[in-house]
């Protein structure tokens, strides 16, 4: 069982383009720990870094107690998955899962076992004897892991492997993975996305990477009922939660956050008499949202609707300073658009933000 820690490392480029800084992280033995950000964040570059393809430019990386920031990859115990399968064309399954224990002068039998073994765990083994080219890509994704597998790491990377893949494939390759981490309970792995779905369904814990650093990091059901900030509320979260502005006119347990039209109260989130007066965002998301006819969060016409099947959402413009909000309601609704409909939710659904920052943490 592996356990990684980085302490203030940064990642720069010809010593003055700062892709990454301040990144301190610590990764149990065990973990599933999913890293997740908008398109050039760094996720994906802080994972090579990890595996060694790319140069630490500042702080430390140690793996078990060991620092491995000028340790070759190959010595550092950490296999790799890609986004392209990079199969060996003219290589059977078998031939590609056994390549690198070959160059590494694994005895046959040895070979045999950890390719067998493999298979198994990755339901391989009627393809054994097949070229790529007779492979779905759920099937090559799976023997690229199967490659990874043999090698018996302490630590695999995975640099979204799901990204080549159709949407059903995705999913079920998806579940192939959490069932591979089943099956190998101790061993340490990092997981790239950019699909909240593979990383609220697959992680122990979430690393959201945002503004070069780290915005938070805890487990999918942390981030998403307790955000600390704007940008994971309204990151992780699909739609994202809606953001509105309001005003502090109230202290204790009663709470009024004033908005044009009216005003909710939150009762769950404490508050002093130096909150008063403070410009907020309320958040609330979609989902949480509901239909009444009594005191509303907002009032505003129904500008769209997507009817899912099993929700319809709702896009709304509120009046004035044209706001974009949505709903998510369960079920079907039909004959909404056009309609002014006044929307509420459960108070303790409710965060308040100021200067981007959550009031509740």
């Amino acid at each position: 069982m592996a356990e990684l820690k980085l302490r203030d490392v940064e990642k720069t480029y010809g010593g003055a383009v700062n892709v990454l800084k301040d990144i301190n992280l610590d990764i149990e033995p065990g973990e599933l720990i999913v890293f997740v950000g908008p398109s050039g964040c760094g996720k994906s570059t802080l994972l090579r870094m990890i595996a060694g393809l790319e140069k630490i430019t500042g702080g430390e990386l140690t793996i078990d107690g060991q620092i491995m920031n000028d340790m070759p990859p190959a010595q550092r115990g950490i296999a790799m998955v890609f986004q392209s399968y990079a199969l060996y064309p003219h290589m059977t399954v078998r031939e590609n899962m056994s390549f690198a224990l070959k160059i590494a002068k694994k005895s046959p039998d040895e070979i045999r076992t950890a390719v067998d073994e493999a298979a198994k765990v990755l339901q391989l083994e009627p393809f054994l004897d097949r070229l790529p080219k007779a492979l779905s890509g759920g099937q090559r994704q799976r023997v690229a892991i199967g490659r990874s597998i043999v090698r018996d790491p302490q630590v695999y990377l995975f640099d979204e492997p799901l990204s080549n893949l159709d949407a059903a494939l995705r999913v079920a390759t998806r579940i192939e993975i959490a069932r591979l981490k089943e099956a190998m309970p101790d061993r340490t792995m990092i997981y790239v996305t950019h699909d909240q779905v593979e990383a609220m369904t697959l992680a122990s814990r979430i690393v959201v990477l945002a503004n070069k650093g780290i915005a938070q990091v805890g487990t999918p059901l942390d981030l998403y009922e307790r955000p600390e900030n704007e940008f994971v509320a309204q990151f992780i979260g699909s739609p994202a939660m809606n953001l509105l502005p309001g005003k502090i006119s109230g202290t204790g347990s009663q709470t009024t956050v004033a908005l044009e039209g009216g005003g909710v109260a939150v009762s769950d989130i404490p508050t002093t008499d130096a909150d008063m007066g403070k410009v907020v965002n309320i958040g609330v998301r979609p989902e949480d949202l509901e239909a009444t006819q009594g005191d509303a969060i907002f009032t505003a016409r129904v500008d769209i609707t997507e009817a899912l099947g099993e929700v319809t959402l709702l896009y709304f413009e509120t009046e004035g300073d044209g706001i974009g909000l949505i709903a998510k309601l369960p079920g079907i609704h039909k004959g909404l658009r056009g309609q002014t409909i006044s929307m509420t939710s459960d108070p303790a659904k409710i965060h308040l933000f100021h200067n981007g920052q959550s009031m509740r943490v």
